[in-house]
């Protein structure tokens, strides 16, 4: 006798987003990492998780899941701030809404 299963999907109408694209975890970071896909060109709102403090950019660069998005202008070589401590360098200038990632920093621990 084979038993078959049911699945029913449930699509909640009602489902909440939230408004923040990107979270920054301490005030005076570079860099806020993206909570959802964000595409260049698209205004989006990030939160200081410190304080919940609110900012908001224009990305100039389509920046995935996960990925960083740059809060303020850098020169080449600069220090990078995550967590309030250096993550890395720049390898070239950025700009405040770039898409932040390997074309454009070094890492810190190697």
């Amino acid at each position: 006798m084979t038993k078959s299963v049911q699945t029913e999907t449930v699509v909640n109408e009602e489902r909440k987003t939230s408004t923040h694209k990107f979270l920054i975890h301490e005030q005076g970071d570079h860099v806020g990492v993206a909570t959802s896909p964000i595409q260049a060109g698209e205004r989006v709102k990030g939160i200081y998780m410190s304080d919940n403090t609110e900012v908001e950019f224009l990305a100039l660069g389509d920046i995935p899941l996960g990925h960083k998005i740059a809060l303020v202008d850098l020169e080449e070589n600069q220090p990078v701030l995550k967590y309030g401590i250096q993550i890395g360098l720049t390898t070239k200038k950025w700009i405040a809404g770039d898409y932040v990632h390997t074309h454009n920093i070094k890492t810190a621990r190697w």
